[in-house]
């Protein structure tokens, strides 16, 4: 399975978005996939469905801007659940501050699965997310293990990742490599930085 390989590589989170699934079909598949995904000590999120996450013990929600706000999605799941949202513009994201966990910005670079969306939003529109928001961002969107490093290094926390995963012939290969990239480009942003000084008395 694709998913106990990416937990094997260290992926810490799965999003599961089957969209074309009936509700009854991804209850069962939340279902399978929880044990898996907490015996690793790593969480489970779904798209939009709300419901489901009140009905298992599902660790958050993944929004789209189509979806419920995310001020409403936290009064509906309460403190305790994870909500990240995607968003494409700097105004997307400082809206969704007001309830969200975290931030999925992209598509930063070209992947066929958002092609019909247009053109990649890149690390200039990350740079400037950065600088106007505080949550937690993770990027998305055409990131490879050749890339990964980038995307830190505008300014992202992390990173999400489906077809570099999800095609590759060793999943678990794939997450480690992105991992190490993603430790490089936090070492590269932590010497840009320089270390915190506190101001004197």
């Amino acid at each position: 399975m694709v998913v106990d390989a990416a937990l094997q590589g260290g992926a810490i989170a799965i999003q599961l978005r089957e969209k074309d699934l009936s509700a009854r079909a991804l209850y069962e598949l939340a279902q399978r996939l929880l044990p898996i995904v907490h015996s690793r000590r790593a969480v489970l999120l779904v798209n939009d469905r709300i419901d489901l996450a009140l009905t298992l013990p599902i660790d958050g929600v993944h929004l789209a801007q189509t979806s419920l706000p995310p001020a409403e999605a936290r009064r509906l799941l309460g403190p305790g659940r994870l909500i990240g949202v995607s968003c494409h513009t700097v105004q997307e994201a400082i809206e969704a501050q007001n309830g969200a966990d975290s931030l999925v910005l992209g598509p930063l670079f070209f992947t066929p699965s958002k092609a019909a969306y247009g053109p990649p939003v890149g690390l200039e529109r990350l740079r400037e997310v950065r600088r106007h928001v505080r949550l937690p961002i993770l990027g998305i969107g055409g990131i490879t293990a050749s890339n990964a490093a980038q995307v830190i290094e505008a300014g992202a926390d992390g990173i999400a990742a489906i077809s570099a995963v999800m095609a590759a012939d060793d999943p678990a290969g794939a997450v480690h490599g992105m991992l190490h990239a993603v430790k490089s480009g936090l070492a590269v942003r932590a010497r840009l930085e320089g270390p915190v000084r506190a101001d004197p008395d």
